[in-house]
């Protein structure tokens, strides 16, 4: 492309600047070729005339499309340049607080100065098994990635970190330590991953230091090889050590600290294993206190101490050699302080003899303080003759102490380095390794010596691997995708290194310098300055002498030469080394023996006399210099890391303050340059560092297709006709196999092209949508002006019509006024003569009245008259009758006697009719309360009768152990009957009160004066009237009968206030009655318990007394039956007469048929309660028999004693004494109850009156208030009130059914309780009876106990049993059969164990299932259809356990029949609770498989695979999809989708479903997985910026729905399963939200309830634009975001638990099943368990 179609207005681009290095700025005016100036507008509106040319500045760089801003790779920017590169770094680190970035195969980490969430193990589990380009840049990614390389290409791997001191290299490195022993962790028990972390804290104590750049500098490189096996885990690992700083044991510059065990082992000084060592703060020793802060902001000393030696005890180092590394260590502090004295002369010096510190040093090390002493200020030169001892000067003893101190710690640090590796050391064989450099960062400060040369020496050779190892991977990637190519030039540093390292270099002269005796840095300098002064990359510095100049790859460093022999030759004398061999201390005297040499005599002296022998040659490793030492170690480094596949972070520091999350330019830019990466984009845009698949391309680029070229199928063909369409210069792209590579800017032109055909798409839309507007808008004004005229022509149209009505009303006005004028007239008039009619007509009428009533009178007076006469006449005529007739014959006389009251009886009925019908109620009346008084007498006789015979039948049970059987069943019946008798009883009384409250309501109305009712009032006294008879006979609280007559109203309370009060009675009696029997039922129970163990006493005499006594109280009873029956008849008879003759007077009203129907169901009751006696009579037949079969002689002392059982007449009129005094006190007791009941009653009477009272003055109240309503308010109030009073009546009933369902249920309880009590007696007798026919016999009789429920097998195929029930179980096998079959079978077994009271076989039997189905799921291990089929029958055996336990909490469920089946003789709560454990293993076993089947399914199901075709957008992609770093086995996750994981749940819960697993656990197992799923989804979702966009959250949202869908469908949405895909739900809402107003801010605080602050942050920080049109989320919205959120109190954790694990509950669940109905199918090969 020309420079006319780049620089063009509105283009972007970058222009140098001296704060922030690089600024942004826009073109203004299109650019043409050859002009010298461009006009640019800057970020801040100013203008800027920027100079270009040839001469000046070249053309600015152009800036990458916002779409491209931010990317995870720097590579995937178009325009790969250092303003792109560092622009990238800046948004990603300001705005997203990512501190990873890639750039190609380099990881930048730049060093945030701030504890971050990122480092958890749930973020070691998402990255562990992911590609390297599929997540966000992190240390763990690259870890990962040297891990999964190293698995699949067998080859060894390194990751090399690198950075500027305090860039954060040590935590990179501990970091990718802590991966490795995370993911790799050793298989066995030796906790290698633990020693491995555990050596951090050691090495950083003894290597690092506070330095002003950095708190934990490394002053040392190291390199961690850690070693794995074949099967990949961790099982050793060894370190290497490189060039420790150990000048700074001896010296520090301002703010910085020596090593930070000095400090930590004096702030643990106080301890009392330390008091020893003589040591006080650290500001009292020299070498702790020259840099004058001895404290770090935020570190504890004392407690990074204790965490050192709990390192060094996890290491193996025993507390006795911790104690002499502390000694070591405490000794150079002293040693630092021992102070030397110069003398007068100034060429020697000592050390005072009372010095404190020299004494604690000689202790400390056991070395002769004598010696030392004199070696401190002394030196021996031998020479080939003789050896001399010279003194030395106060300086030169400093620098010999110094020295002495240096080399003691440096052979403290060897050792302990040397102790981590044998602790780390494994005997196993390494398959292969991973090794971790952590190496110190190109390094230039002010004054640069010897360190930094060497520091920098080592970069040399790491970038000279570097950029051969990028440029071999550029090339690889050509040649795979079979484009041409051509070599790529680039910076070769070799010359470099050989300065420094070849023959006759820097290091070469240094050492020959080193051996000149009267060497020195100036002679050094100047053999420098002869050698090189013609290379181009050494420089000598134009002032100054004593230093050089290097031009490294990143800089040119000036180097001062003072120190560097010094510090090259390390000079320790041989004479303290000496000393210090010959310790008492073994551990001191190993550190300065060399490994050749033999260990030294503790009593060996220094010979100090001169010697004629040839003196010994030094150690070689003292002739060998540390220039020497550093460039081997540094070959063997780099032959290590050739021989291995190396992966690079570069660690970048942002500022120099250590400020958290700030951002330096200049500092940046100054690193990128020094660590590579900008070399590493130089060769990549060299190349084609953009790269697309053609899938990707076409999805992307389709816009700028023609629509033919759409339809075609050859993707790669489309691709090529439009990359030579718009792309005119070929060599800008290439077409690989798989991919189009393009050169640099090239996918910056493809976005321009489409932003410009989407901005003239827009363009067309907006002209087309503002036409549209604007002719809606005209048309709505049209019809606005039509619809304005049209009512401005009404309105005039109304005017005039309104004025042609007046006009008329005005003429009407006028005829109607004068027709009213005219009709006024006439109706005066008209009155007016009527009123004198009126009265005219009255004047007259009155008189005609007053003659009339004269004669009215006395007419009466003559009918009064005639008849008197006519009665006497009559009376007259009876006499003479009487006279002829007196001697006639009797029955005539009666006749006559009862024609003659009969004509009285009309004759009185003619007088006074309503004064009879009076008379006649109160004696039909008079004679039904006297029916029922004697029906009351005949109960209570018949009650008495009961109490004889139940006492009766107790003396029965007590007598004889048989007869109390057969005194049970009889009891039982009789109370069956009394309670039936009871209730016909109950039943009578209703009738008889409803009755008598009948007639009471026939009176009432028949003797009510003033009209009846109408038709709506009686249908509502029929209502009322029906209320009591719901529920009367259920009520027995007198508060709730009290309460209900009350909301009645007075109207059905007075007529049937008697019924409640005999109601309420006769309830009281019943329940009394209950009571007393229930207490005699007890007491019978307690006395047959008592009597079950004694011998039986029952006699032949007894038995038939007994039964002759049952036959008495029979036909008692039916005789008493007999006569109710009667009694009732006589009672309808008399109803019914009377019904007759009211019914012919129509006085009474239809209530009496219901009577007649009630008392009809009496009499039909009766009958059956004669039926019952008629049962009762053949069961006592039937026990007859049974009785007289049992009386055949057992033993001989029976016989005895039943031929001395004759009874004493003395002894039972005793005893009936004793009955009659027992008999009086119960009377007396029920006479005293009867009193105080009455006096209840009568309370209760005075409380209904008053109530009653209160009710008539309220109704009395609302009548008046009714009747002063209008009619139509009154038909109103009266509905509400109608209303309000049913819905009462309503709420009565709903709580008296409450109260009846709560007594049901506890009289079902009860009913359980007493047939379980009857059970136990049962069960007792069969226990009691020792011969085995009366066991057969009880088999007989009862069918249904054929098969018992138990399977017995013996002892000896308890195996064969395990084996074919567990072991060889396959779930097909019972796939047709009851759900968990084997665990029914077991526990039947376990039943007859039981059964037959072997207590060893139940703890076999139980034992060995538990092994065996142990065994089954260690072999089935990842089988999920196996281990969910011994989870349903491990949970229903433990069920069934449960069930059949015998404790009450579990057989409220259970069946009688299932009742009888509970164990008898064991308590298995033990095995209980160990099948629960058994069941929460398996459980969990469970959970693990399911979730290590969908783990892999979940991120592409979820979040990969288009769900909605089309939706989601493609965006450029870097350098991190590369061959290398993806799995090429077919089964990769982007195969999975949501149906294919719906599937899999299905799949899951089916197979659940059909082992008949609880639902109860089904249900908590889909929870579990679908929190799985939720937490790998949004755990991806928050480390993975290509997903955080507007079209994954709709994928995703729509994705969660179709899950929630699938729970709806398999019944399991209440499950809890769809709560937990909350958080994930409201991410996606959160990435489709508007995110721009601060009301926006406010919907999303309110919507993300289930994320934490720090998860909404990350995904509005990871959120981005697929297109140019969506705009980003801003900083200061998420500030917003974050400052109303604060308040929130959130986990600190980033990620989600995948690992959380809900409580699992395994409810209680009784089968309904059978025992006794299981069928057990041939196929299981059990045919030797046996049905019992």
């Amino acid at each position: 492309m020309s420079v006319n179609e780049l620089f063009t207005q509105r283009t972007r681009v970058w222009i140098p600047d001296q704060q922030e290095v690089w600024k942004a700025a826009e073109i203004t005016k299109d650019y043409k070729e050859g002009q010298t100036v461009l006009h640019l507008r800057l970020e801040d509106e100013t203008t800027v005339e920027y100079p270009v040319g040839s001469g000046r500045n070249p053309l600015p760089f152009l800036r990458n499309p916002d779409i491209l801003v931010g990317e995870n790779d720097l590579t995937a920017l178009s325009y790969l340049h250092e303003p792109a590169v560092l622009h990238n770094l800046r948004v990603r680190f300001l705005e997203s607080n990512n501190i990873y970035t890639y750039c190609g195969i380099v990881l930048v980490a730049i060093n945030p100065y701030e504890q971050l969430q990122i480092y958890g193990e749930e973020v070691i589990r998402a990255y562990s098994g992911q590609n390297m380009g599929d997540m966000d840049p992190h240390i763990f990614a690259v870890a990962e990635e040297a891990y999964k390389q190293m698995a699949r290409d067998e080859r060894n791997q390194s990751i090399i970190v690198s950075g500027e001191s305090g860039a954060g290299k040590t935590v990179s490195a501990k970091y990718a330590m802590r991966f490795f022993a995370t993911v790799g962790g050793s298989a066995s028990d030796t906790n290698v991953e633990e020693k491995v972390l555990a050596s951090s804290p050691i090495m950083e104590a003894i290597g690092n230091a506070k330095t002003t750049r950095n708190d934990n500098s490394s002053r040392f490189g190291k390199y961690i090889q850690i070693s794995f096996s074949r099967q990949y885990n961790i099982i050793g690992a060894n370190m290497r050590t490189y060039l420790l700083e150990k000048s700074r044991v001896v010296f520090q510059a301002e703010d910085e600290r020596n090593y930070h065990i000095f400090y930590q082992l004096c702030a643990s000084s106080t301890l009392a294993e330390f008091k020893d060592l003589g040591l006080t703060s650290a500001e009292d020793f020299t070498y702790t206190s020259l840099g004058e802060n001895i404290f770090i902001e935020g570190v504890n000393d004392a407690a990074d101490f204790i965490k050192t030696r709990e390192a060094f005890t996890l290491l193996g180092v025993k507390e006795s050699s911790q104690m002499s590394i502390f000694k070591v260590i405490a000794s150079i502090l002293h040693l630092g302080n021992v102070e030397i004295c110069p003398d007068r002369d100034g060429e020697s010096c000592h050390v005072s003899r009372t010095d404190v510190h020299l004494k604690h040093f000689c202790q400390l090390l056991g070395a002769e303080l004598q010696q030392m002493e004199h070696w401190l200020c002394h030196r021996k030169l031998v020479t080939a003759s003789e050896t001399y001892v010279k003194n030395m000067s106060a300086k030169q003893a400093l620098n010999a102490r110094d020295a002495l101190a240096k080399h003691i710690y440096a052979r403290m640090f060897e050792w302990i380095v040397e102790h981590v590796n044998k602790a780390l050391h494994t005997s196993a064989k390494q398959h292969s390794f991973i090794g971790v450099l952590d190496i110190y960062g190109f390094e230039t400060f002010e004054i640069n010596s010897f360190e930094q040369f060497c520091i920098n020496y080592a970069n040399e050779k790491l970038q000279q691997q570097f950029n051969s190892h990028v440029f071999k991977l550029e090339q690889e990637e050509y040649m795979k995708e079979q484009i041409p190519w051509t070599l790529i030039d680039f910076y070769d540093n070799q010359p470099c290194i050989d300065l420094i390292e070849a023959r006759l270099g820097v290091l070469d002269l240094l050492d020959e310098e080193c051996k000149m005796p009267k060497g020195t840095d100036q002679n050094w300098t100047q053999k420098l300055y002869k050698q090189h002064s013609n290379s181009a990359h050494f420089q000598k510095p134009r002032m100054s002498n004593t230093s050089f100049i290097i031009n490294h790859f990143a800089d040119k460093v000036e180097y001062q030469c003072d120190g560097f022999l010094e510090k090259n030759r390390d000079t320790v004398y041989e004479e303290q080394i000496n000393i210090l061999k010959a310790s008492q201390f073994q551990l001191v005297a190993d550190l300065f023996h060399d490994k050749d040499d033999a260990p030294a005599s503790k009593s060996a002296r220094v010979n100090v006399r001169a010697a004629k022998s040839t003196p010994k040659a030094p150690n070689k490793e003292h002739r060998m210099t540390v220039g020497h030492q550093f460039r081997s170690s540094l070959h063997l480094l780099m032959e290590t890391l050739n021989a291995t596949t190396p992966h690079y972070v570069r660690c970048i520091k942002p500022n120099d303050m250590k400020e958290a999350f700030s951002f330096d330019s200049k500092r940046v830019v100054q690193q990128l340059r020094a660590c590579g990466v900008l070399e590493n984009i130089r060769i990549s845009a060299a190349g084609y560092p953009s790269s697309w698949t053609y899938l990707d391309f076409f999805s992307r680029y389709r816009v700028l297709m023609k629509k033919s070229d759409l339809m075609s199928s050859d993707k790669k063909l489309v691709c090529s006709n439009l990359l030579q369409t718009v792309v005119k210069e070929p060599d800008m792209f290439q077409f690989g196999k798989t991919k189009i590579f393009f050169r640099a800017g090239q996918v910056a032109y493809l976005e321009k092209l489409r932003a410009d055909k989407f901005r003239v798409a827009c363009i067309k839309i907006q002209k087309t949508v503002r036409g549209w507007l604007q002719r809606v808008r005209y048309v709505k004004i049209r019809k606005s002006v039509l619809l304005l005229q049209r009512y401005g022509r009404g309105y005039l149209a109304r005017r005039y019509a309104k004025f042609l009505r007046l006009t008329k009303a005005a003429l009407v006005c006028q005829k109607q006024y004068r027709m009213v004028k005219e009709r006024r007239a006439f109706l005066r008039l008209r009155r007016a003569v009527v009123t004198i009619q009126a009265y005219t007509r009255g004047m007259y009428t009155r008189r005609i009245y007053w003659e009339s009533k004269d004669y009215k009178a006395q007419n009466e007076q003559l009918k009064v008259i005639n008849t008197t006469l006519e009665s006497e006449m009559t009376r007259m005529q009876k006499e003479l009758e009487n006279t002829k007739n007196r001697k006639s014959n009797e029955d005539e006389v009666t006749s006559l006697q009862t024609e003659l009251q009969r004509l009285r009886q009309q004759l009185e009925e003619a007088h006074a009719l309503r004064k009879r019908m009076e008379e006649e109620h109160s004696t039909e009346k008079l004679s039904l309360t006297q029916t029922v008084e004697e029906l009351q007498k005949e109960n209570a006789l018949l009650k008495s009768e009961k109490e004889e015979m139940n006492q009766r039948i107790q003396q029965q049970s007590k007598s004889s152990e048989e007869g109390r059987s057969v005194g049970v069943s009889l009891q039982t019946e009789l109370e069956n009957e009394r309670q039936n008798y009871q209730n016909l009883l109950k039943q009578f009384s209703i009738v008889e009160q409803r009755y008598d409250n009948l007639k009471e309501e026939m009176s009432l109305k028949k003797f009510q004066p003033g009209h009846n009712r109408n038709l709506s009032n009686q249908s509502i006294s029929e209502i009322d009237s029906n209320v009591p008879s719901i529920s009367t006979s259920e009520v027995g609280d007198t508060e709730d009968a009290l309460q209900l007559v009350e909301e009645m109203g007075v109207d059905s309370a007075a007529m049937d206030i008697q019924v409640f009060l005999k109601l309420q009675k006769r309830v009281r009696e019943l329940e009394r009655e209950r009571t007393r029997l229930q207490s005699n039922l007890d007491k019978m129970q307690e006395l047959s318990q008592s009597k079950s163990s004694e011998p039986r006493t029952s006699s032949k005499e007894e038995d038939a007394a007994d039964l002759a006594y049952s036959n008495l109280k029979r036909q008692e009873l039916e005789s008493e039956n007999k006569k109710l029956k009667n009694d009732l008849n006589e009672l309808r008879k008399s109803i019914v007469d009377r019904a007759s003759e009211s019914s012919s007077a129509n006085d009474l009203p239809d209530g009496y048929n219901i009577v007649l129907s009630q008392l009809k169901a009496a009499s039909e009751e009766l009958d059956a309660r004669k039926e019952e006696v008629l049962i009762l009579r053949t069961q006592l037949m039937s026990s007859t028999k049974l009785l007289e079969e049992r009386k055949e002689p057992v033993k001989t002392e029976d016989t005895v004693i039943i031929s001395n059982t004759e009874p004493a007449d003395k002894e039972e009129a005793l005893q009936a004494y004793h009955q009659l005094c027992e008999a009086k006190k119960l009377l007396e007791a029920q006479l005293q109850n009867q009193s105080k009941t009455h006096k209840d009653e009568l309370e209760a009477l005075h409380t209904q009156i008053e109530l009653l009272k209160n009710d008539i003055e309220k109704k009395q109240e609302m009548l008046n208030y009714t009747m002063s309503l209008s009619p139509e308010a009154q038909v109103e109030y009266s509905v509400q009130h109608e209303i309000t009073r049913l819905t009462n009546d309503n709420l009565d009933l709903k709580e008296l059914v409450e109260k009846l369902e709560k007594n049901e249920r506890k009289l079902k309880k009860q009913l359980k309780i007493y047939m379980k009590k009857v059970q136990e007696l049962e069960a007792a007798q069969a226990a009691s009876r020792s011969r085995p026919e009366l066991s057969r016999q009880v088999t007989v009789q009862r069918k249904e106990k054929d098969f018992e429920g138990m399977l017995e097998y013996n002892n000896e195929d308890e195996a064969l049993l395990t084996r074919m029930l567990i072991t060889d179980m396959i779930p097909s096998k019972v796939s047709s059969t009851v759900p968990c079959l084997p665990g029914y079978i077991l526990f039947m077994c376990i039943r007859h164990a039981d059964y037959i009271n072997d207590d060893g076989k139940v703890e076999s039997l139980l034992t060995s299932t538990i092994n065996a189905i142990k065994k089954v799921l260690k072999k089935n291990n990842e089988d999920f259809e196996m281990i969910s089929f011994w989870l349903a029958n491990t949970s229903r055996l433990l069920h069934c356990l449960k069930q059949y336990s015998g404790d009450e909490a579990f057989m409220t469920q259970n069946t009688p029949k299932q009742n009888e089946h509970c164990l008898k003789n064991f308590d298995l709560a033990e095995y209980r609770q160990v099948l629960s454990d058994l069941s929460i293993q398996i459980y969990q076993q469970l959970i693990k498989v399911a979730e290590g089947t969908i783990q892999p399914m979940i991120v592409s199901a979820m979040l990969e695979s288009e769900s909605i075709p089309s939706l989601a957008g493609v965006k450029p992609m870097g350098y991190r999809n590369r061959s290398s770093s993806m799995d090429t086995d077919c089964h990769s996750p982007s195969s999975y989708t949501l149906q294919a994981l719906i599937r899999q749940l299905g799949q899951f819960y089916g197979i659940m479903q059909e082992h008949g697993l609880d639902p109860e656990i089904v249900g908590q197992v889909i929870r579990q997985l679908f929190h799985c799923i939720n937490a790998h989804t949004l755990n991806n979702l928050l480390l993975r910026k290509d997903v955080c966009s507007w079209s994954t959250g709709m994928q995703l949202r729509y994705n969660t729905s179709q899950l929630e869908e699938w729970l709806r469908g398999n019944n399991l949405y209440q499950s809890k399963a769809a709560a937990s895909l909350e958080p994930i739900i409201q991410a996606a809402q959160l990435l489709q939200v508007k995110k721009k107003t601060s009301q926006d801010a406010e919907a999303i605080c309110s919507l993300c309830t289930a994320l934490s602050l720090q998860q909404i942050v990350k995904i509005l920080n990871l959120y981005t634009p697929l297109n140019e049109f969506e705009e980003r989320v801003t900083v200061s919205f998420i500030r917003d975001i974050q400052n109303r959120l604060q308040e929130r109190n959130d986990p600190a954790q980033l990620l989600i638990d995948t690992k959380h694990t809900y409580p699992v509950l395994f409810p209680y669940t009784p089968s309904a099943l059978s025992l006794e109905t299981l069928h057990i199918p041939a196929v299981l090969n059990i045919d030797f368990l046996v049905r019992v």
